[in-house]
């Protein structure tokens, strides 16, 4: 075996941070272009996108689950671009951030469940509890 100096390509981060934003700048366009219009002209932001489809797929619902696929892209573009290792906090498992990710976005589910059943809408005060969660898993956990 010969002691060959393999050239390695550097990867282009700029470029993959913009391709990401640029993916996701026009995705979210698109749900703004598809939201619903009223005969004057306004947004109709919580009325159906798809008319008598099977889930009410209106702009709030679809842009939380545009935030859902924002936050896994890039928590998937930090995965590679800054690798961790696992760190143990207060449950005394190791968790990584994408663990943290989950284990947040489970728990504002039951949040913003428990703010519904105790206080019914809306729910501002119950999403800012979930920062507050938010903050503290990914400080703690």
């Amino acid at each position: 075996m010969t002691d060959i100096a393999i050239p390695t390509r550097r990867t282009n981060w700029p470029a993959i941070y913009a391709a990401a934003i640029i993916v996701l700048g026009a995705a979210l366009g698109f749900l703004i272009w598809a939201t619903p219009v009223t005969e004057d002209g306004a947004k109709a932001w919580t009325d159906p996108m798809i008319p008598g489809g099977w889930m009410a797929w209106t702009f709030p619902v679809a842009l939380f689950f545009w935030i859902i696929a924002s936050l896994l892209v890039l928590f998937t573009i930090l995965a590679i671009r800054f690798p961790e290792t696992p760190r143990l906090g207060i449950l005394r498992i190791e968790t990584t951030r994408g663990d943290r990710l989950f284990i947040t976005l489970l728990g504002s589910a039951f949040i913003c469940l428990i703010w519904l059943f105790f206080f019914g809408a809306p729910v501002w005060w119950g999403l800012m509890l979930c920062f507050v969660y938010a903050a503290a898993v990914f400080r703690w956990v």
